[in-house]
């Protein structure tokens, strides 16, 4: 079930542990919401997003407390903006997303806290601008801080297993969606914003019936 609201709202419904894990990507509070990321483009040009505001703030201690509360386990991207808000983040499982992006102001790398008892893990991924890792099946980027697909695969490969259920508290551009659906994962996810919303679940039942096709 993914649905347009308030990701607190979403997460009070459930009880405690419901969901076996939790991959979230907030804002990270740095404004990559969509005013500036046009103008840092260096191998491809970047895309130009309608301006909006919701990269200002970092997630809260009480969205930290609720999250850890519903879900077992949890990986958190962006969390080195925001460490100090995530309760008990003393981890040595970090996940680092090495984007390949060439010389550009965009940050080489992401960093995402995960509380699973593992080494450290990269994942090596390039995304930049108009390049993609697998250009021969590119995605359309609709979300300023749009992760890719197989980025999703990856995880839940590596930190999910078999009938694990899954919550995202922000769908953004829906791949988690895409990524869920390959696999076979049954996915809670929420957006609160009502444009990406719409434009995640176009894409994401897009995806299904080109699969159904196919």
């Amino acid at each position: 079930m993914i649905t347009n609201e308030d990701n607190m709202k979403l997460m009070a419904r459930y009880p405690d542990n419901y969901f076996d894990l939790a991959i979230v990507d907030p804002p990270y509070g740095i404004g990559e919401d969509g005013k500036k990321n046009h103008s840092r483009g260096g191998k491809a040009k970047s895309k130009k997003y309608t301006p909006k505001n919701w990269d200002r703030k970092i997630p809260s201690k009480d969205y930290f407390n609720e999250l850890q509360r519903v879900c077992k386990n949890t990986i958190v991207w962006g969390a080195n903006h925001f460490i100090e808000n995530i309760p008990n983040a003393n981890s040595s499982s970090w996940v680092v997303w090495d984007k390949n992006n060439g010389k550009n102001h965009f940050a080489d790398c992401e960093l995402a806290y995960t509380n699973h008892k593992k080494a450290v893990r990269r994942f090596k991924f390039t995304w930049n601008g108009m390049l993609q890792e697998n250009m021969k099946n590119k995605e359309i980027r609709i979300h300023p801080t749009q992760k890719p697909v197989a980025l999703y695969e990856w995880l839940l490969m590596n930190y999910a297993k078999e009938g694990d259920k899954i919550l995202d508290t922000h769908l953004g551009s829906g791949s988690i969606g895409i990524a869920c659906h390959n696999l076979g994962f049954n996915l809670t996810a929420c957006e609160l914003d009502a444009d990406y919303y719409n434009a995640a679940m176009k894409r994401i039942n897009e995806h299904k019936q080109q699969k159904r096709l196919f």
